[in-house]
């Protein structure tokens, strides 16, 4: 089955996933993202879950607003397959992760602990939150 060219990919998804990323970090809604790009913000929407792709111009323009070099958009591809669906570095547990909005939020929040043995601390609790959860649900 041939795939339709102007339909969107794992390349789309994975740019959307960044400009998602990108505007939980700065704690943009998409309504105002859109506005500042001069589109609605079901149409930020659709290019986060890569219904839609993003032109050239406008991922130009999502750079500025979102403050990053455009190839940020592209950061964790490793390559693209002769159908054009993109091959991530990123593990789907690490996908995913960053996808919801916990992760986002997790990760920030672990960002900002700059000592390394409180790193290592929360790390040890949240491993020991994930045992008992796993035991608690019968899969471990």
């Amino acid at each position: 089955m041939k795939r339709n060219p102007r339909e969107a990919n794992q390349i789309d998804a994975h740019v959307g996933s960044r400009v998602r990323l990108r505007r939980q970090l700065l704690k943009m809604s998409q309504e105002k993202l859109g506005d500042e790009l001069g589109v609605t913000f079901q149409q930020v929407q659709k290019y986060e879950r890569g219904a839609n792709r993003i032109g050239a111009s406008r991922l130009f323009s999502l750079s500025k607003v979102l403050d990053v070099p455009v190839s940020f958009f592209f950061d964790g591809l490793s390559g693209v397959t002769a159908d054009g669906v993109a091959e991530t570095e990123q593990s789907p547990v690490i996908y995913d992760f960053i996808q919801s909005s916990d992760g986002v939020s997790l990760a920030e929040a672990f960002s900002r602990i700059k000592t390394p043995k409180v790193r290592r601390r929360v790390l040890e609790l949240v491993r020991s939150l994930a045992d008992e959860d796993e035991a608690e649900n019968g899969k471990g």
